[in-house]
């Protein structure tokens, strides 16, 4: 593929040390363990929002989502409509609950509720959830410089580890919110800069975009019947309910954010700014990716790159060389069966390289870095805050002053930082970005939402039934995830968004029914 040009460079490397010394310059206000966890929470709710705003916009988002939709349709768009809803519960009911504990930690609760084991094991299952996240992110930002500048995607995931890893450290959470918030203008700018240029692209004008996606269905939310086993409308619906409950009910990333805002009001108006602008920024890269269809199938010549790119990796994977007999030829017949799902990841990346004019593609590229920045200097902070109060304080040194906490939270940091890097190295070639994400933070976070849930609505469970409980609904996810390959009697039928779902109704239920039981034996006895 095309490089991309040295403006193109100048302008991300120019951008990329900017941000870094912005972060680097919070420095002096995150000295304390209150300020670099909670920034003295003292932050204005519309910084706050838009930078839980900008920890759903992943550079996983910025290159995942428009590769769905050029190679599908907008099926995984119904995510999105199931913020809303999930906010409205959050704005109800975990805000307020979570701003009168005075708790940073998001687990503490659950402690008080089931034990330390039920605080150990949330903090475990979210910092495994982080560390899945940062690698995949990190994965997903070299997978797109790589094919752009050539540099290489195990140098770029170092070099981005080390970048976000400084000023996070350096900064605090107060630095992660500021910059979250320039990186999330940055993304939205950028990604309304690719909407308009390929819609003003189009040869017959804007309408073809419209009518070549409405001939390929590409608008289409997927279907409404009730199979199980298929990513239809209510399958996506329902995942993204509990996907989003557990980002706003029990992510230590937004529940720490929550403690930063000023007031309660504040901390509300956060996470009602963020549903509302991540809606339509979501259908805005949907659109980027439909754009992308039409414009390429009125250029397909344009693709042919594309295409033998994405057929020469389907080849190695077969373990056929290029300098195999007959190479050639089946390179070519490989590229001609592909369809559009099979490299919509690489689409974006390419139309970026080679259709935008020099300087503005630097800018892109910049807003995908922004995006991928975002994320992972959110992970981890926040990771670092849970291994020294939910780790260290709990565990080792309950008594910890000022000066050894904050060393704990700067080796946290860096030790989450060193971690997620070699995840990302780890996982070199494990085919869609998007995909990986949500198979592996379905695995971590499956359990979490439901032991939550059973402490807050079951009151007879107690923590007898919580571990039985907790224990039923992990067989219930490792054998939905790992049954693909098995005989069919044996293997799970439903589809893999549902792993969360099944996982947390599957610990709801469990332990309401073994705490129903428990009481009924208890009344038995008396």
């Amino acid at each position: 593929m095309q490089k991309l040009p040295t403006a193109d460079v100048v302008v991300l490397a120019i951008y990329v040390a900017a941000v870094v010394g912005f972060g680097c310059w919070f420095v002096r206000r995150s000295r304390t363990t209150e300020g670099f966890m909670a920034a003295r929470r003292s932050m204005p709710g519309w910084a706050v929002g838009l930078s839980i705003f900008g920890t759903y916009l992943s550079s996983n988002t910025f290159l995942g989502v428009p590769g769905k939709g050029f190679g599908t349709n907008w099926n995984s768009f119904v995510f999105s409509l199931a913020l809303v809803p999930a906010a409205w519960i959050a704005v109800r009911f975990f805000v307020p609950t979570y701003r009168r504990s005075g708790e940073i930690s998001a687990y503490a609760h659950l402690e008080k509720r089931f034990g330390p084991w039920a605080r150990t094991y949330a903090a475990v299952c979210y910092l495994l959830t982080q560390l899945a996240r940062i690698g995949t992110i990190m994965y997903g930002v070299a997978l797109a410089l790589d094919a752009l500048t050539g540099w290489g995607m195990v140098p770029i995931i170092v070099a981005t580890g080390i970048l976000v890893t400084l000023y996070t450290m350096l900064g605090g959470i107060e630095a992660v919110i500021w910059t979250d918030v320039v990186q999330s203008i940055v993304l939205s700018v950028g990604a309304v800069a690719v909407a308009v240029m390929l819609l003003c692209g189009m040869p017959e004008g804007p309408g073809q975009v419209f009518s070549i996606a409405a001939e390929h269905h590409k608008f289409d939310l997927g279907s409404f019947g009730v199979a199980l086993g298929q990513s239809t409308f209510w399958v996506v619906l329902i995942y993204g309910l509990v996907m989003n409950l557990n980002n706003f009910g029990i992510d230590q990333s937004f529940i720490q954010r929550y403690h930063t805002a000023r007031t309660d009001r504040e901390a509300a108006r956060s996470v009602w700014m963020c549903a509302w602008l991540y809606l339509p920024i979501s259908a805005l890269f949907f659109f980027i990716g439909t754009s992308l269809f039409a414009y390429y199938d009125v250029h397909p010549e344009k693709l042919t790159e594309v295409r033998a790119c994405a057929a020469a990796e389907k080849l190695a994977d077969e373990a056929i060389q290029p300098n195999a007999p007959g190479y050639a030829a089946k390179l070519a017949e490989k590229a001609a069966g592909l369809e559009p799902n099979d490299y919509g990841d690489k689409v974006f990346p390419h139309f970026i390289v080679n259709e935008l004019p020099r300087g503005v593609a630097g800018l892109l590229i910049a807003a995908i870095f922004a995006a991928a920045m975002s994320s992972i200097d959110t992970s981890l902070n926040s990771s670092a805050t849970i291994l020294l109060s939910d780790v260290y304080r709990r565990y080792l040194r309950p008594s910890a002053g000022e000066t050894e906490s904050m060393r704990v939270l700067y080796a946290g940091t860096l030790a989450m930082g060193m971690a997620g890097t070699g995840c990302a190295v780890a996982i070199i070639g494990a085919g869609s970005v998007l995909d990986v994400w949500w198979k592996l933070s379905g695995i971590f976070a499956g359990g979490m939402l439901g032991l939550f849930l059973l402490g807050t609505i079951a009151r007879r469970a107690n923590r007898p039934a919580a571990a039985v409980a907790i224990a039923v609904g992990i067989l219930v996810i490792l054998w939905m995830t790992f049954s693909t390959t098995w005989p069919a009697p044996l293997r799970s039928p439903f589809h893999k968004f549902l792993i969360p779902v099944i996982g947390t109704a599957t610990i709801l239920l469990s332990g309401l029914l073994i705490g129903r039981l428990s009481v009924g034996q208890d009344r038995g006895e008396g």
